[in-house]
């Protein structure tokens, strides 16, 4: 396995990690406290920001989680390796159909009840994160014990 490939992918999932619990846990919570008169600022700067942020950390997880696709017989991670994949599809597919429209309804003023389906449907990608996170932390530690 290319332990880079594997470096990288457990280094941007753990940023995704703690990026999705402050997200879920402190920012999303707080959009309500914007205001609706400044709220669609506040939403359209969020989804301009946060992408700066999240879409290298993403396309760098999805890559390298597809990297180590290749070599993933050589150290016996078959299985989480093919897990990591599932999970990373996961979050993917949550964040386009579930929360990319949910922000998009946002950014157009303010609605509580799409609020309250963003955060509460975001626990699928922060479970999702968690779940990788651990998993590649045992990759780590499993290669690293070789």
């Amino acid at each position: 396995m290319n332990n880079l490939i594997l470096l990288l992918n457990f280094a941007s999932t753990w940023a995704m990690v703690g990026l999705i619990w402050l997200i879920q846990v402190v920012h999303y919570p707080l959009f309500s406290q914007v205001g609706s008169a400044e709220f669609t600022k506040y939403a359209h700067d969020h989804q301009r920001l946060i992408t700066y942020i999240v879409l290298p950390l993403m396309v760098t997880e999805l890559a390298t989680s597809f990297g180590l696709w290749s070599s993933r017989a050589q150290y016996g991670l078959e299985l989480p390796v093919a897990a990591g994949i599932v999970l990373v599809l996961v979050i993917w597919l949550s964040t386009f159909f579930l929360q990319v429209p949910q922000h998009g309804t946002l950014a157009a003023g303010w609605d509580a009840a799409v609020h309250q389906q963003l955060v509460s449907g975001n626990w699928i990608r922060t479970i999702a994160w968690s779940a990788r996170g651990l998993l590649t932390g045992w990759m780590v530690w499993r290669v690293l014990s070789q």
